[in-house]
C-alpha cells in the first residue's frame, strides 16, 4: 500500500513500495502481487480494471502490506477498534526464532490466539 497508484507520485516513500513489489514478483512469480497502490484502489476492482487494466488483480485485494510499522500499526488498531473486530497480531516474521509481541490491551482470547500462532510457528521450524 502507498499514497501513490502505480507511479502516480514519485517520492522516495512510494518508490520504496514499488521496489518491494518488484522484488516479491521476482522471487515469487506465482503470487498475484501488485502495487504500489492506494488502499481504496486495492479494494475497488472495477476502478482498478478501468484505470489500471494492466494490473493482475481481478478482485479486491485480500492481503495488504503496509510500507512501514507506523502505518501498519495505525491501520490495524483503527480497523480493530472502529469495526469491533477480533484481531490477531502483530505477527512478526523473518526472525530466527518464533517470537511474538503481546501488548497490554490483549484479552485472554487474543493471548490464546497469539500463543497458537507461536506454537504452529515453532512446530513448522522443527520439520
Amino acid at each position: 500500500l502507498s499514497f501513490s497508484n502505480f507511479g502516480s507520485v514519485r517520492l522516495p516513500e512510494s518508490t520504496k513500495v514499488a521496489q518491494a513489489t518488484a522484488i516479491v514478483k521476482q522471487k515469487a512469480p506465482d503470487l498475484i502481487v501488485d502495487g504500489e497502490m492506494q488502499a481504496d484502489t486495492a479494494l475497488m476492482p472495477e476502478f482498478m480494471k478501468r484505470h489500471y487494466p494492466f494490473s493482475k488483480l481481478q478482485d479486491r485485494a485480500n492481503v495488504f502490506i503496509f510500507p512501514d510499522l507506523n502505518s501498519g500499526n495505525i491501520a490495524y488498531k483503527l480497523i480493530q477498534r472502529l469495526g469491533e473486530f477480533r484481531a490477531v497480531g502483530p505477527i512478526l516474521m523473518g526472525l530466527a526464532k518464533p517470537v511474538h509481541v503481546l501488548h497490554r490491551t490483549l484479552t485472554v482470547n487474543e493471548i490464546v490466539d497469539m500463543a497458537s500462532i507461536a506454537v504452529v510457528d515453532a512446530q513448522t521450524r522443527q520439520k
